[in-house]
């Protein structure tokens, strides 16, 4: 029986949303879309969501986070709806095992030992406890547990995370940038003389490289590329606009005339503000 005095509760909280959730799934009185979705067709939006969070905390636009947190905060209901469903697990259980792993991974807060340490030793530590967790999952292998599903960019950074914490890593930036350079030789070769496939191939290799780089040097290459991709976008858009003030579209123009265009927003940006 649904409980729609709570459904209609304006300060109903998380009892409100798992109660709608349950009615939306309702095989006699719910939706009909949302009763037809397992986990496989709802991950995708869930993937989404996340991306939707980043990018509010990324712009700055903090009520709108406050939007796209509830967006994410409803996928897990959604898959904990369906878990409960199948008798598997449902919300409650979900936020105990995030509450047990907290406290577990914390014990210099939660425990006894010191909380004297620095954010590195503390990450450090992290890493100790999560490969505890993984040796009591039975997953021996160095890898196991990275998730494919994993956004390209932060996967390689994991994976080569991982193998760096047995010893096959490069001690130093220096080596990386020469695998940088020999990968990118290969791809010229390729590209000259192999398949696509073979150069799909060779472009891979030099972006893991590229990933560790990246890593070697603090940076997260996502982000990092997040970050430019936005200014790849200001910058066109100042293109684009500088262009409607001549009375032409990017179409009406030449690669010339928007390089020079390009040039000029660069150093309107990197111009000092007053």
């Amino acid at each position: 029986m649904v409980d729609t005095k709570l459904i209609h509760d304006p300060k109903g909280g998380m009892p409100r949303l798992l109660e709608i959730m349950r009615a939306l799934r309702d095989p006699e009185t719910g939706c009909p879309w949302d009763i037809e979705q397992d986990f496989a067709s709802i991950a995708p939006y869930t993937i989404e969501e996340a991306y939707e969070v980043a990018d509010a905390i990324e712009r700055k636009e903090y009520d709108e986070l406050r939007g796209e947190l509830g967006d994410l905060l409803f996928q897990s209901v959604f898959h904990a709806q369906m878990a409960s469903e199948l008798r598997l697990f449902d919300f409650n259980d979900v936020a105990d095992t995030m509450s047990d792993k907290m406290v577990a991974r914390h014990p210099h807060v939660f425990g006894d030992q010191s909380n004297a340490k620095s954010a590195q030793q503390q990450s450090a530590d992290w890493e100790v406890i999560k490969a505890a967790e993984r040796a009591g999952k039975t997953q021996g292998g160095t890898l196991d547990g990275v998730a494919v599903g994993l956004p390209a960019l932060l996967r390689a950074k994991k994976l080569q995370s991982r193998a760096a914490r047995v010893g096959f890593d490069w001690p130093s930036t220096d080596q990386v940038l020469d695998k940088i350079v020999e990968e990118a030789a290969e791809l010229v070769e390729a590209r000259e003389e192999l398949t696509q496939a073979e150069v799909e191939e060779e472009f891979g290799d030099l972006m893991f490289v590229m990933v560790n780089l990246g890593r070697h040097l603090g940076i997260e290459s996502e982000t990092s590329l997040r970050a430019a991709n936005a200014k790849f976008t200001r910058r066109f858009e100042s293109v684009e606009a500088a262009l409607a003030k001549l009375g032409k579209t990017p179409e009406q123009s030449n690669l010339e005339e928007m390089d020079a265009l390009w040039d000029a927003a660069k150093v309107e940006e990197k111009a000092p503000k007053d």
